[in-house]
């Protein structure tokens, strides 16, 4: 449009050699740091324009190479050092032919740098998907197995090895990067007190993993107020006190590199304990909460809504885990407890009314009288492992106790029905959840079922095939029956099956985090209290996200301030029995 095929645009004429002049403009190479070979940028003008169209061309020319030269600095000035090497790897180059069994003859050819067979990736990547397909449907041919064997009355394709060749490649390997990290010095808080006597300074470390490399430098900001250190590697900040809801620290270490660490954050509160009155009275309560933190981890759910425990540690007996596990020890008259032991042949009760036994597996009067001691040691028997789980993940032991002793009376087995598996009686819809809200989880459970390709796009990702095994896996791994143990149970997988819950515990807390957000639009901990995310966490792992997120839905509809007291309400309403079951885990 507006130019006809033939004639000359109406600024210029038909012989390009004569209407136009090439200006060359010297420019440097920004392709890479410390590259300065120059070369030229070549920009074509029209001579015989209207002088109008002549200035704003050369206008526009000049500004863009002001413009271009602009972007290089800019872009050598941003440019980082790449922490990368290159090494060179040997390895074996085999060449296989696939070859179809009728006929004797290749079909493709397929070149492999790994040991073993062609995958199926490399079948399909070089020999197309018809093939594949036919390869992959290929049965066993027991004539190749015969010695006279008449191979060409075989269906399918095969693989057959034609050469191997040592080789080398080079290989583009990623060098870690700088961190940093945080703790106290002048003080050694111990949980879940976490008091000093003095004001503490925040300790930050700088670690650079290159050994000819140092950190040279820290800096961060504390409450949105920046610091920068002396150079060197550790940097002392003196602590102040901050809000019940803590402050944000901010911290980086700069490398000798060239480079920075990423930018990590702590959640630091520091709280006035007023006057000593008496010794351990006073003083100082402090809290950090930081993945980056080298002290002892507060509560990983706390870390997950991002709120503090109350001030000096001082959690209901529900939410605590001591360090002696003689501080869990219960005498409860557990009668499905009792029943099992009784139908196991562990006690015999065979002196009582129906063996001891009512007529659903409950032990009757007579047979829990019979079977008190053992099942007093049988409810006490996994405390030490309910301790060491409690400091491995940092869910609270008294809290898994009391909610092993609802859900399953200690009975790690089948309990009830054979949909609900061990201590913490998982269910299907339970085994979903520690798989799609516990990341950490399902990344080393899941290649223990399927293969790491597989498991790498996530469980929200696989298809609802594989979504079933893991399930299903998961559910074996927290059942310890066992036909041939005592009592018929596996105690040793029993404690074992300790921890699988903790993560279970830990991923209803995430989901629970979640549901708390997206009806208010919040972080957790500027909505409710730790004691009260527990608590809905219990109503997710007992009720479902279901029941949880329609209690949170009437009482905002209802204008109600989303506290415990108004979500129990009408949890009383939607789903009977789920504070009645909250309620007696945070029994005090």
């Amino acid at each position: 449009m507006g130019e006809a095929q033939g004639q000359a645009p109406f600024w210029g004429t038909s012989n390009p050699l004569r209407s136009h002049k090439i200006f060359k403009f010297l420019r440097y190479n920004s392709g890479s740091m410390g590259s300065q070979a120059p070369h030229y940028l070549s920009i074509k003008i029209s001579l015989k324009a209207r002088p109008f169209l002549r200035r704003m061309g050369l206008l526009l020319v000049l500004g863009s190479v002001l413009l271009i030269s602009a972007l290089a600095v800019s872009i050598q000035a941003s440019e980082k050092p790449q922490r990368s090497t290159e090494i060179i790897v040997s390895y074996t180059q085999s060449e296989w032919w696939l070859i179809r069994w009728s006929t004797n003859q290749p079909e493709c050819q397929i070149i492999t740098d790994h040991e073993g067979l062609p995958n199926g990736d490399d079948v399909f990547i070089y020999c197309g998907e018809k093939l594949y397909k036919q390869w992959f449907a290929t049965e066993t041919c027991p004539e190749a197995i015969s010695a006279n064997g008449d191979t060409a009355r075989c269906q399918g394709l095969y693989l057959h090895l034609i050469s191997q060749t040592p080789m080398e490649k080079i290989v583009q390997v990623d060098l870690p990067i700088a961190e940093a990290w945080i703790n106290l010095t002048g003080c050694t808080p111990i949980p879940p007190e976490n008091r000093c006597d003095t004001l503490p300074n925040l300790l930050i470390i700088g670690e650079e993993p290159l050994p000819n490399e140092q950190i040279v430098q820290i800096q961060g900001t504390f409450n949105n107020i920046p610091f920068v250190c002396p150079p060197g590697e550790t940097c002392e900040i003196p602590l102040r006190p901050t809000p019940l809801e803590g402050a944000v620290v901010e911290f980086w270490s700069t490398s000798s590199f060239g480079d920075s660490s990423e930018h990590y954050s702590a959640l630091v509160r520091v709280i006035d304990g007023g006057a000593a009155i008496a010794p351990g009275t006073g003083g100082w309560y402090i809290d950090v909460m930081s993945d980056r933190w080298l002290g002892v981890q507060p509560s990983s759910c706390a870390q997950v809504w991002g709120t503090f425990p109350p001030i000096g540690g001082e959690v209901p007996n529900w939410l605590a885990s001591p360090s002696d596990p003689q501080l869990l020890a219960s005498d409860e008259p557990y009668t499905y407890l009792a029943g099992r032991l009784i139908a196991n042949g562990v006690i015999d009760a065979s002196e009582c009314p129906a063996g001891g036994l009512e007529f659903n597996g409950y032990a009757n009067t007579c047979g829990l009288e019979k079977s008190r001691a053992e099942v007093t040691l049988w409810q006490n028997q996994f405390d030490d492992r309910l301790v060491a789980v409690a400091a491995e993940t940092n869910i609270p032991s008294q809290l898994m106790k009391n909610l092993f002793a609802q859900e399953s009376q200690f009975w790690p087995g089948v309990y009830r029905t054979a949909e609900e598996y061990g201590f913490g009686q998982l269910t299907e819809k339970g085994a979903d959840t520690v798989l799609l809200w516990n990341e950490n989880f399902y990344f080393q459970f899941c290649p223990l079922v399927l293969s790491a390709d597989i498991c790498g796009v996530g469980y929200a990702q696989l298809d609802e095939e594989s979504q079933a095994l893991l399930r299903g896996a998961l559910a074996i791994d927290v059942n310890a029956d066992c036909a041939d143990c005592v009592a018929g149970i596996d105690l040793s997988h029993a404690d074992f099956t300790i921890d699988l819950f903790a993560q279970s515990i830990k991923a209803n807390c995430v989901q629970t985090g979640q549901i708390v957000s997206n009806h208010t639009g919040l972080p957790p901990a500027e909505v409710s209290s730790y004691q009260e995310l527990w608590r809905y966490t219990l109503v997710n792992y007992h009720a479902g996200p279901g029941c949880l997120s329609d209690a949170f839905n009437r009482t905002r509809q209802a204008g109600q301030p989303l506290n415990w007291g108004n979500v129990a309400a009408q949890l009383n309403i939607l789903c009977p029995g789920a504070v009645e079951y909250v309620d007696k885990v945070a029994k005090e």
